[in-house]
């Protein structure tokens, strides 16, 4: 977690759990035979994947998700363990699909250190971004919440839906509907579960379940805008990837979107998107017209009403020192550099 984010410091000690809950060794059972049970059960998952796990829980990140989870938790008063284990879910589900994604996108660094398709085969990657989807459901059954559970399934099924969709989406002409279509299954639904089933768990009345809800999906929304903003002007070391990664990658990102709509040069992008001209001068050039047309500043500006409307949501919430900090997260948003 980074020490400098100061709305953290209420669950400070709720992260340290998630930490370690996320690190530690699940029991497995294993197949019934004429044998004793005791015999044929194995205690644990081969200790490569085991070590595999931990590096990719303990690569980076800034535990943002699960620490929406346990601050919304904490407004009703959670069960401690329930809401614990409800973020860790949420952190496993979220480090899963970047597994998946980065073995689709071919991307060989994620913030700056080697991806596990980098040194994997891709059937071993996709084993075990796999186990991560089935351990982060193992979690999620541990807050013995039928409806929590069934978000959870809900909103995997979103992401990979959405997954999908993204792959058929890399053109010049998307939609802006189709874009924040995009961006709610890629990163706002997992934040809207977050928030809702952490409500959910402290028996909060529907009507702010509902408000926590819009909060995370809000904020999610505002916070892959950004991403997508950064993607175009910030800095590749704290990227861990090359500038205008999102064009080589043939996807259609806000800027590139607010660029098209302000009749910019649409054959920079349909020469990356639809005829392959992805060499680095084509990109440079493509990055450095969507900088100057002002469509950056026209995406952030997108991203601050995203914040204002999840801190509307908010205000119908009884007021706590967890609220304040859910406010003050919501802001963080628009202005990280990542």
């Amino acid at each position: 977690m980074d020490s400098t984010i100061a709305m953290f410091y209420l669950v400070q000690n709720d992260l340290r759990q998630v930490e370690n809950l996320l690190c530690e060794e699940p029991h497995l059972l294993g197949p019934r035979s004429f044998t004793s049970l005791q015999e044929v059960r194995s205690d644990a998952p081969p200790q490569i994947l085991k070590s595999v796990v931990i590096q990719l829980v303990g690569s980076g990140g800034k535990r943002i998700r699960p620490a929406l989870a346990l601050l919304a938790g904490h407004i009703y008063r959670a069960d401690q363990e329930r809401i614990v284990a409800l973020a860790s879910a949420i952190e496993l589900l979220h480090t899963a699909t970047l597994v998946h994604d980065d073995l689709i996108d071919g991307a060989l660094l994620r913030r700056g250190n080697p991806t596990l398709n980098a040194t994997w085969t891709p059937a071993a990657t996709v084993l075990t971004g796999d186990y991560l989807f089935a351990r982060a459901a193992d979690l999620a059954a541990q807050t013995d919440n039928l409806r929590v559970m069934r978000l959870f399934a809900q909103t995997l099924m979103v992401i990979c839906s959405g997954e999908i969709k993204q792959m058929l989406d890399k053109r010049a002409n998307l939609s802006r509907q189709q874009y924040y279509d995009r961006i709610y299954a890629k990163t706002a639904a997992l934040f809207a579960v977050a928030t809702e089933a952490a409500g959910v768990l402290g028996g909060a009345p529907e009507w702010a379940a509902t408000a926590l809800r819009d909060y995370g999906e809000r904020l999610g929304m505002a916070f892959q805008i950004v991403d997508d903003v950064l993607d175009f002007v910030g800095n590749e070391d704290r990227l861990g990837k090359p500038v205008g990664s999102d064009l080589r990658a043939g996807l259609v990102t806000a800027p590139t979107l607010w660029f098209l709509e302000r009749d910019g040069d649409r054959r920079l992008i349909t020469d990356i998107l639809d005829d392959g001209h992805k060499d680095d001068a084509s990109i440079r050039e493509a990055v450095r017209a969507i900088r100057e047309s002002g469509a950056v500043e026209a995406a952030l500006e997108e991203a601050r009403q995203f914040v204002t409307r999840s801190q509307a949501a908010l205000e119908l919430l009884p007021p706590s020192e967890y609220r304040d900090a859910l406010w003050e997260l919501s802001a963080f948003v628009v202005e990280r550099n990542r």
